[in-house]
């Protein structure tokens, strides 16, 4: 027994040194094989930054050194199984891997990598006219993949290109008017390039007056709330109206405030106070708002409504913006402005301004606030006024009205001063839409010559009211007036011959006829 733990204490010793002596022995380690299969796994980031993400790979490797093949000095270092980033300029390289052993040996395998940009991305330009510059332009861009831009404007090819990056706005100037090709370009880190062309018209300045006839203007309405607006034929050239082209304003159906304006290159001098605008409307007293608005503050503006007096023909409307003071760049109009829009088209032309409103003369209307001069005499008191009656022959907005006040003279009446004389060489008849608050009331109509004044040629004719608390329709007739008597002032008297009670009487549309 003694003897057999002997035997195996002596095994057991002689085991114990054995493995002390192999792990004494790196001979296994100058004996490994040098690296093999070393390959690589090139991914370039598409953002055209020129990453490239290089992942070596191989048998018997501690690690990596990574020649990139351009101008970097050094190589880089990566253990095995990791990865490495290079930045590249856009071109072809050939790139040098090198695998160390365990041992410090060492095998390289070569490999060629192109690295290519690709082009910008949804390019989008922007390119604006100037409003108060009208020769210039306005140019910014911006795209996905891009490193800056480059801008050609059509009226020079010899002129170097503009660069500007995303974010700025580089303006040009133009020399004459005209239609130019203008060219942005977007360039890449490399050798492709997204390219934009766009025709832009450099007009003349859109100024005041406005006739809609010259081809080289910029006429675009800018419309809102569904409306629609855009220069065409003059749908009815006739009456006042014969001009080749006009406006055409369609107010959206079921909105109420829906109308367009033009924008003028210059604030509008407002040392002439009063605008005038031919309109074409189906219907007859549909309001029509004129509005004058500040370039860029909305708040900063002035506005009146007139009533249109006709159907289906054209006739003037006169707005007086006296006290307006603003510096207005905008012409807005509303059609049936306040009321909801029934799909009808309206047109408008020669928007215009004028030292002085409407014309003083036949016919006399008071739909466009002219500008009367109300001589009133023997205790009468005569004004315009918003029609208390619109019904029958006379749905007009505005009339004339002459209060006689309680105790005027028999004689009392109203003075209005034409413009320009009278002319019955044709026309020797007057008609005059009446509203009298008694039937039978005598109204007297004279005419007389101011330039002097001469009692003697002074001529009247009085015909009574037949109706009460009605409008009215009656005729003078002047047939066998002197038309050489220069007569330039309406005279009416109403219930002439009898004191005043107080009464009011109104009056309108006085014109001549046969």
């Amino acid at each position: 027994m003694k003897q057999l733990k002997y035997i195996i204490i002596i095994l057991f010793v002689a085991f114990a040194l054995g493995c002390s002596e192999d792990i004494g022995d790196t001979g296994f380690v100058d004996r490994a094989e040098a690296p093999k299969n070393i390959t690589a796994l090139f991914t370039i980031s598409q953002d055209n930054t020129g990453n490239v993400t290089i992942a070596p790979h191989g048998e018997g490797i501690m690690s990596f050194e990574v020649y990139y093949g351009d101008a970097t000095a050094n190589p880089g270092t990566v253990a095995a199984g990791q990865k490495i980033n290079h930045t590249y300029a856009e071109g072809s390289y050939t790139v040098k891997i090198v695998g160390i052993g365990i041992n410090g040996k060492r095998t390289e395998a070569e490999f060629p990598i192109t690295v290519a940009f690709v082009a910008p991305e949804n390019l989008a330009v922007t390119i604006t006219n100037v409003v108060g510059s009208p020769l210039m332009i306005n140019v910014s861009a911006k795209a996905d993949l891009e490193t800056y831009f480059e801008v050609t404007y059509g009226d020079d090819p010899a002129a170097a290109p503009v660069q500007f990056n995303e974010g700025t706005t580089v303006s040009h100037t133009y020399a004459a008017v005209g239609t130019y090709t203008v060219t942005v370009t977007a360039f890449s880190g490399g050798a492709e390039t997204t390219t934009y062309t766009q025709d832009v018209v450099i007009s003349n300045p859109l100024t005041l007056p406005i006739n809609f006839e010259n081809g080289t203007l910029n006429y675009a309405f800018t419309v809102f709330n569904g409306a629609a607006a855009s220069v065409i034929n003059n749908p009815d050239a006739s009456g006042i109206n014969t001009s080749s082209k006009v406006a055409k304003v369609t107010p959206a159906a079921g909105q109420t405030w829906t109308g367009g304006y033009l924008t003028l290159d210059n604030p509008i001098d407002m040392t002439n106070h009063f605008f005038k605008i031919k309109v074409w409307s189906p219907q007859a007293g549909v309001p029509v708002l004129l509005k004058l608005e500040n370039l860029t503050n909305s708040g900063i503006s002035a506005e009146h409504i007139k009533y249109t007096t006709t159907a289906n023909q054209w006739e003037e409307l006169v707005y007086d913006f006296t006290g307006a003071t603003g510096s207005y760049s905008k012409v807005v109009l509303f059609f049936n402005a306040g009321n909801p829009g029934t799909g009808d088209s309206y047109y408008v032309d020669d928007i215009v301004q004028s030292a002085t409103g409407v014309e003083i003369g036949f016919p006399l209307t008071f739909e466009q606030s002219p500008n009367l001069t109300w001589n009133s005499f023997g205790g009468t008191a005569g004004s315009q006024a918003t029609n208390p009656d619109q019904s029958g022959i006379n749905t007009s907005m505005q009339v004339g009205k002459v209060l006689k006040t309680a105790g005027s003279q028999t004689w009392a009446g109203i003075a209005i001063p034409f413009d320009n004389v009278m002319d019955f060489s044709v026309q020797k008849k007057v008609k005059i839409k009446v509203w009298s608050p008694v039937a039978g009331a005598p109204v007297l109509m004279k005419f007389e010559n101011m330039n002097p004044h001469v009692n003697a040629d002074d001529i009247e004719r009085t015909v009574n009211t037949t109706v009460a608390n009605q409008w009215e329709e009656l005729t003078f007739d002047f047939t066998g007036i002197d038309n050489s008597k220069n007569y330039k002032q309406l005279v009416l008297f109403f219930n002439f011959g009898v004191a005043g009670t107080g009464e009011t009487y109104y009056f309108d549309d006085v014109k001549q006829s046969n």
